[in-house]
């Protein structure tokens, strides 16, 4: 009686682990297939794909309510509630979402990247004050880092470059010829005085873009305004002198400079060896 006894046992609870196939097929609201769609039951990890022809199956061993829900990239998500009692079949129809894309705002805006941020700024006392310089802002430039001298030129020569490779702007213009003639045995001076300039840009490294070409440095001479009142000043050196006046208008002002350069006197002071 045992062994019969145990085979009813099996035979009644075999219906309690019996699976339930789910099989349909997803279409779209115009009776087009489709494919890849993902079928699942909600809350569980059950669930599978439908095929080219757009038909599913799904076999699972929950039982009671469950939630089936259908989903695709670009439909709405379709979700009925089927009872697991016995195998289901049922058609599926995804409703196409119409994704409206936001507007975009663009805002344009300004950000500084000058050359005054990344490079030396000399101030005219800054030039006149440099022991080496004697008032040349040439001079005053040498004796900065990554700057060298190459013996009495006067020039001014940035990392290994030429002179010409250095590039000089006024304002923003280039200056082709910074320099005064060169004389034999004296070294040179650059053509403007310091006075004239609110500041010296010095960048040994990296410039903006507005200077262009392959330069080892580039020299940003920006000239000071209106001069704010009447002026006039004296200079009086062993080989001459200099007069200057500044008038100012409302609107202008007007520089002249007068300058005589005579050597005798320096010459009988210290004797020359030519």
């Amino acid at each position: 009686m045992r062994p019969v006894f145990t085979a009813l046992i099996i035979f009644f609870h075999l219906p309690m682990y019996a699976q339930i196939t789910v099989s349909g097929t997803v279409m779209d609201n115009k009776g087009k297939v489709v494919y890849g769609a993902n079928v699942y039951f909600e809350g569980t990890y059950e669930g599978t794909s439908s095929g080219q022809d757009g038909r599913f199956t799904l076999k699972t061993n929950l039982a009671g309510k469950q939630r089936l829900v259908a989903s695709y990239i670009g439909y709405a998500s379709f979700t009925t509630e089927i009872d697991l009692s016995s195998d289901i079949s049922l058609d599926i129809i995804l409703e196409p979402v119409i994704t409206e894309i936001e507007h975009v705002v663009i805002t344009a805006g300004a950000f500084e990247a000058s050359d005054e941020k990344k490079s030396v700024i000399l101030k005219p006392f800054d030039i006149a004050t440099t022991p080496s310089a004697q008032g040349d802002v040439f001079g005053a430039l040498a004796s900065l880092p990554g700057s060298q001298k190459v013996g009495e030129s006067g020039k001014l020569f940035v990392r290994g470059g030429e002179s010409y490779e250095t590039g000089m702007y006024m304002d923003g213009l280039p200056v082709q010829s910074p320099y005064f003639s060169n004389m034999p045995d004296v070294p040179t001076r650059g053509r403007f005085s310091p006075l004239l300039f609110s500041g010296t840009v010095f960048s040994t490294g990296g410039y903006s873009a507005e200077y262009g070409q392959a330069l080892s440095s580039v020299v940003a001479l920006n000239t000071a305004g209106l001069e704010p009142e009447d002026k006039t000043s004296i200079s009086i050196m062993t080989a001459g002198g200099e007069v200057s006046h500044v008038e100012r208008w409302e609107n202008t002002s007007l520089g002249v400079t007068a300058q005589y350069i005579n050597s005798a006197l320096h010459d009988a002071l210290f004797k020359p060896r030519v």
